[in-house]
């Protein structure tokens, strides 16, 4: 029987989130994250489907000349940057894809819940108030505060629309953001010096790409106010993590609030973990029931489809074709 493995699903909910009962494979779920590219392989020998959560486990070259029987790789969201598509293109593994409109309103949910979280310090009253201790910080009060959006795109388009309905002055920049872009979300757009500059909470919504690793470094964390804080539920690399720990250890900026990290699961002595003005969550940005019945049920209806020969939308290579030959959407289109 065909073989289809299920990664990375660290909560084991993949097959209550959608009904599986379409997809005539043998399915088996694995709830582990694996550390190098020699346990992957050693683990998904024989798989002819892999089913991704988001950018979870890499797809490289490396990975896929040990996996010579992978034929299809189906990942949740529009794109997965953690994909080598001119690999899977060269070995002919079709890769499909998900939508993501879900996944992108619950990231802007949980940007919001961790701006409010740095500014009333709610995560370390909780621990103090369970220790038998009692209002031990004071809280910022963000109507009349700027809010400085690093990215105005599909999540940080609501991230502005809660700013606006918090009373904030928000700002963006990004490097291909107009001011008529901006004004769409009654928003200013800025330089990035300025938004450094002005912004007393800066939320990250760009993508990761070679222009924006490392984009906010030491120089940049120099810049901001003392006061202020920093907030990133995009991903981990965007932030240079040592120059974040020296920042939040020398008083440089008062807090930051952190959904993605360079390497995912947080290492467990890793100095985020020892920092009392840091707010920490495990990458929970898309991770709702919703989103997850979106997500899942899509990668059931692609996995089907492609077992059965039937067109799938495919995110690989200029040439991609379905397995009935016709030509399909590329992933530029999906971004």
């Amino acid at each position: 029987m065909r073989r289809v493995a299920v990664l990375n699903d660290y909560q084991r909910v993949a097959l209550d989130s959608a009904d599986w009962g379409a997809v005539d494979a043998a399915i088996t779920v694995f709830d582990e994250h694996f550390t190098t590219t020699a346990e992957a392989i050693e683990a998904l020998r024989g798989y002819e489907v892999l089913c991704l959560m988001r950018e979870r486990l890499p797809i490289t070259a490396e990975l896929l000349d040990g996996l010579p029987d992978v034929r299809c790789i189906v990942t949740t969201g529009a794109a997965n940057r953690a994909i080598d598509l001119e690999a899977c293109a060269r070995r002919g593994v079709i890769v499909s894809g998900t939508t993501n409109g879900l996944g992108r309103l619950a990231t802007a949910e949980l940007a919001w819940g961790l701006i409010l979280a740095v500014a009333r310090s709610i995560p370390q009253e909780d621990r103090r108030i369970r220790e038998g201790r009692w209002q031990t910080t004071i809280g910022t009060t963000l109507r009349g505060l700027t809010l400085g959006i690093i990215g105005l795109g599909g999540v940080g388009r609501y991230v502005a629309r809660y700013g606006n309905a918090f009373d904030m002055d928000v700002i963006a920049w990004s490097k291909n953001l107009t001011e008529e872009r901006a004004l769409e979300s009654a928003v200013t757009a800025v330089s990035k010096e300025q938004l450094l500059e002005r912004s007393d909470v800066i939320s990250i919504h760009t993508v990761l790409s070679p222009e924006t690793v490392g984009l906010i470094d030491a120089d940049a964390l120099s810049r901001m106010k003392p006061s202020a804080t920093l907030v990133n539920t995009s991903r981990g690399p965007i932030v240079r993590e040592a120059d974040l720990v020296a920042a939040l250890r020398d008083g440089t900026i008062a807090g930051a609030a952190l959904d993605a990290f360079d390497v995912e699961p947080l290492a467990a002595d890793h100095p985020y973990r020892t920092l009392e003005n840091l707010v920490l969550s495990p990458h929970l940005g898309y991770v709702t029931r919703d989103v997850y019945a979106e997500f899942f049920t899509e990668t059931v209806r692609s996995v089907a489809a492609y077992l059965d020969g039937e067109p799938i939308r495919v995110l690989a290579g200029p040439n991609a074709v379905t397995p009935a030959g016709a030509v399909v959407r590329q992933y530029e289109d999906v971004k």
